[in-house]
This record gives structure tokens, C-alpha cells and sequence, in this order.
């Protein structure tokens, strides 16, 4: 495919010569008799339209757009299998971290239920009584491994939150400054002799 040298200027960005303009025939004087227009007889000479530079250009950053974003999403895809492959390593290490250190009671020992919120729900993991009390005071805490809620001391609780933080369900931080109660207000305290 060969292009005239015309072409091959015009795609490097010169402009094409405007063609000057063509001396108008008085539209009042009629032509003279017998004489035919200049054209007549004469086959149009096929013009050839040069494309528009703005056409090529248009074309052009549509390509470059498109690459650019068939790139972004090849990009996003690379980041998030990354990120699973992480979330995956973090959780076989947290696997192996909590093996044999769940202090979970068995159902016939635990008769109290401690509820905290995971992942915005309610979620509960039954409790000794002893163990309870540990676990409003921070020294004991409840990490989440595959749909289960494991009771852990606090030094194996810490382990768990750097390897993997978003598996900490449950630390109860002792010296964190109570929230503010509405109700703490003594005139919604209820009296010790009340009896339902």
C-alpha cells in the first residue's frame, strides 16, 4: 500500500494548501450564445479527500484510551489476586499460630454467652464465668478462624492482630475511656428495691 506524497505530508501533521479562490462569473451577464460552460464535456476529475488531521488525531486518542484502560484493568486484576494471595498466606500462618492455644470451654462448662460486634453483626462465643471476667478486663480475646470464634490470652491475641488484623473479633482495650451513656444520667438509674 503505497500513499502519495500528499498523504504521507498531511499524516505528518502538515496542512494542505487552501486552493485559491476561483474568479466568480457575473451571475447578471448572460453567457454568450453558443458558448458552453468550461466543464461541459469534461468528465469531474475525482477528487480525492485527504482524511482531516482532527479525524486521525480522534482515532488516535480513542486507541490510546482504550489501551490505557484495558491497562488499568489488567493492573486492578494483578492487585487483587496479589491481595488474595496475601489474605491466604495470612490466614495459613494465623491457622498455624492458633493451633493447640484455643482456651474455648466445652458446652457443658461454659454457662455464660459474651456478645460482641464482628463485621456489623451481633456475634456471641460462650464463656466460664472466670472467662468472662478476663475478657471484660483485656486479658483474654476472641479471634475469628473459619466461622469460628477462638477465646485467646492477650499475647497470643497481639500475634493474631500482626499477621492478620482483620481476624481479631474481640479486644477489650481496659484502659479506653467509657463512651457516653445517655442513660448514665442518675435520673434513668434504676433503684436497687425495684422488682419486676
Amino acid at each position: 500500500m503505497s500513499n502519495s506524497l500528499r498523504d504521507q505530508l498531511l499524516g505528518l501533521g502538515f496542512s494542505a494548501p487552501k486552493p485559491e479562490p476561483r474568479p466568480q462569473r457575473d451571475a447578471r451577464k448572460p453567457a454568450a450564445k453558443g458558448a458552453k460552460p468550461a466543464h461541459a464535456g469534461k468528465p469531474k476529475p475525482q477528487q480525492h479527500r485527504p482524511q482531516r488531521r482532527e479525524d486521525i488525531d480522534l482515532a488516535k486518542a480513542y486507541a490510546i484510551r482504550a489501551q490505557k484502560e484495558k491497562d488499568e484493568r489488567i493492573e486492578a486484576e494483578r492487585l487483587k489476586q496479589e491481595e488474595a494471595r496475601k489474605r491466604r498466606e495470612a490466614k495459613a500462618k494465623l491457622t498455624e499460630l492458633l493451633q493447640g492455644k484455643a482456651l474455648n470451654a466445652g458446652i457443658d462448662e461454659a454457662d455464660h454467652v459474651r456478645h460482641f460486634e464482628y463485621g456489623g453483626k451481633i456475634k456471641r462465643v460462650h464463656v466460664t464465668a472466670a472467662q468472662l471476667k478476663a475478657l471484660n478486663a483485656g486479658e483474654l480475646g476472641v479471634v475469628q478462624l473459619d466461622g469460628r470464634y477462638l477465646l485467646v490470652d492477650a499475647a497470643t491475641l497481639a500475634q493474631a492482630g500482626e499477621v492478620f488484623a482483620q481476624a481479631v473479633a474481640l479486644k477489650v482495650d481496659p484502659d479506653a475511656p467509657v463512651a457516653d451513656d445517655p442513660y448514665s444520667d442518675p435520673k434513668y438509674q434504676v433503684p436497687d428495691d425495684l422488682a419486676w
